[in-house]
């Protein structure tokens, strides 16, 4: 069981840094290199703290259920 939280973690983390990024992106390119790059870390915090915990907390285990499923139907069919 402590697997399952560690992957759920790395994967919620993974997330966070992404959605950090990608709004840091976004904030430049919308306003600007000066005024999106000094103040655009402070929006670009909060997609991060809201991407990271839902995907550690609720949304890696569905996916994971469908991912197996979807494993166990090609296998069944491909036999």
């Amino acid at each position: 069981m402590k697997g399952y939280f560690a992957i759920g973690r790395v994967l919620g983390a993974m997330a966070g840094i992404i959605a950090f990024i990608a709004a840091y992106i976004y904030c430049i390119a919308a306003y600007g290199f000066l005024s999106g790059f000094d103040p655009g870390w402070l929006p670009s915090v909060i997609p991060a703290a809201i991407a990271g915990p839902a995907v550690n907390l609720l949304l890696w285990s569905p996916v994971l259920i469908l991912l197996a499923l979807l494993t166990y139907i090609a296998l069944k069919n491909s036999n």
